[in-house]
């Protein structure tokens, strides 16, 4: 009973999280044999402001400004 856990900076459409979905779940399936009614995909979808990688949030890197400028105000 595969279940996939995903969590992905907001601002996709419901067509590109639906495929998401779909490629996560086909590739569970044909790699495990598991049946379709056994494999939960769940997306979590982060705002921008609170994912962060090298202490600069996504929100900061698509702006420009590094996690270091913001702390300094």
């Amino acid at each position: 009973m595969p279940l996939i856990d995903i969590s992905i900076a907001r601002g996709r459409t419901p067509e590109q999280l639906r495929a998401l979905i779909a490629g996560v779940h086909e590739a569970a399936a044909s790699t495990t044999g598991a049946a379709d009614e056994n494999i939960t995909v769940i997306v979590r979808e982060v705002e921008k402001d609170l994912w962060s990688r090298t202490n600069t949030t996504i929100a900061e890197r698509e702006s420009g400004v590094s996690g270091a400028q913001a702390s300094a105000g």
